[in-house]
């Protein structure tokens, strides 16, 4: 049985942290909100499972992952699930956890990005934050990007076992998804970020190393790739990315 995948369709959001894994296994996986409401799939499906008065545990919101009758919620809970079985968790036990510290962190990071264009109410739009957006864009440029990243490339140059890998000798979920937040994070502020590779070597070569990957570039190419977009949580408003000093 294919695993599968609750997201919502057009957006790259939580769920490309999942599709990337997956994408990187070569996983048999159906995404259920982009399948076709005749095959019992669509947005109208995932959002049965979620409103579900018989269901077992929902989950509060998507991305969400089945495997048969397993419903697994939270973007690093799937991962945490899905790494040992797509070979992309590290073979001790112990380092398992911390490649989910990784993952939740990279996680904390997602949200802050997301706020400096919903800094005030995710219910309000963007044109109707847009002052309180600046003011926490120039915060978010001038010293949490540099404050999560500093971390993350110590943590690479740490490695015991070499600055190739965030956690051990061999790609893991986490370094999937540490490309998808650089990825996310040049796309929104790429003039604030335009000297990344200088900051941060380990991460910028990580980074491209990933996107060389045969599944990745496969994926990349492909149009089960979504484009970022400014209905996504990483957006390119000029005027933010202005905020940098």
């Amino acid at each position: 049985m294919s695993l599968e995948l609750y997201y919502w369709d057009g957006l790259q959001g939580r769920g490309e942290f999942v599709r990337l894994a997956l994408e990187e296994a070569g996983a048999d996986y159906v995404e259920v909100a982009r399948g076709e409401p005749s095959e019992g799939l669509g947005t109208n499906a995932m959002m049965s499972i979620m409103k579900s008065r018989d269901e077992p545990y929902p989950p509060f919101a998507p991305p969400f992952l089945k495997d048969g009758d397993l419903v697994i919620a939270q973007t690093a809970n799937i991962l945490f699930y899905l790494g040992p079985k797509l070979n992309l968790a590290p073979s001790a036990e112990s380092l398992r956890y911390v490649a989910n510290g990784l993952q939740l962190t990279i996680a904390d990071m997602v949200t802050e990005a997301h706020d400096t264009h919903h800094p005030l109410a995710s219910a309000l739009y963007y044109e109707d934050q847009k002052d309180a957006a600046r003011v926490r864009a120039h915060d978010f440029i001038d010293h949490r990007i540099p404050k999560f990243m500093k971390y993350f490339e110590r943590v690479l140059k740490q490695n015991p076992a070499g600055d190739t890998f965030m956690v051990g000798d061999a790609l893991t979920y986490v370094d999937l998804s540490m490309f998808q937040l650089i990825d996310g994070l040049l796309y929104a502020f790429p003039r604030a970020l335009k000297r990344f590779g200088e900051h941060y070597p380990r991460l910028a070569a990580l980074h491209d190393a990933v996107i060389e990957r045969p599944n990745i570039a496969a994926y990349l190419q492909s149009d089960r790739r979504i484009a970022h977009n400014e209905a996504c949580i990483f957006r390119h408003y000029p005027e933010l990315d202005e905020a940098a000093t």
